[in-house]
């Protein structure tokens, strides 16, 4: 377990150097995750990397662990609010203004999207 969170970590690290040694507009974590997909595909397709915390399943294991747990990993962000409780009085309505409008746009996106899936997936069954 230890080295599959540590091939997780290493992964991560991995892609935080690519992307700040590249100057990426990006976070480096979505690099690492991609460096991890493609590890586990090759493991798939080439047993000789079937070995150490790529075998047996022990990456997915580890990130089932990350996953039942990650509620506590949003304490630290939690605190940080309540740390900064001043700048949401000082700027409360355009906190609430900007939570409102994102939240508008990204249902208005969700339904776009559903709409556009279901009229091509319709479309798909009417062809012969």
């Amino acid at each position: 377990m230890i080295a599959s969170l540590s091939l997780i970590l290493l992964c991560q690290l991995a892609g935080e150097a690519f992307v700040r040694g590249l100057g990426l507009p990006m976070p480096g974590p979505v690099i690492g995750l991609i460096i991890l997909l493609l590890l586990l595909l090759a493991r798939d397709h080439f047993t000789l990397l079937a070995r150490g915390p790529l075998q047996d399943d022990g990456v997915e294991a580890a990130s089932r662990g990350l996953l039942a747990n990650l509620s506590l990993l949003f304490v630290p962000a939690g605190v940080g609010v309540v740390q900064k409780l001043d700048l949401i009085v000082n700027h409360g309505v355009a906190f609430l203004g900007v939570l409102v409008i994102s939240v508008l746009i990204t249902l208005l996106v969700t339904v776009a999207t559903f709409l556009l899936a279901s009229r091509l997936l319709r479309r798909g069954q009417d062809t012969p």
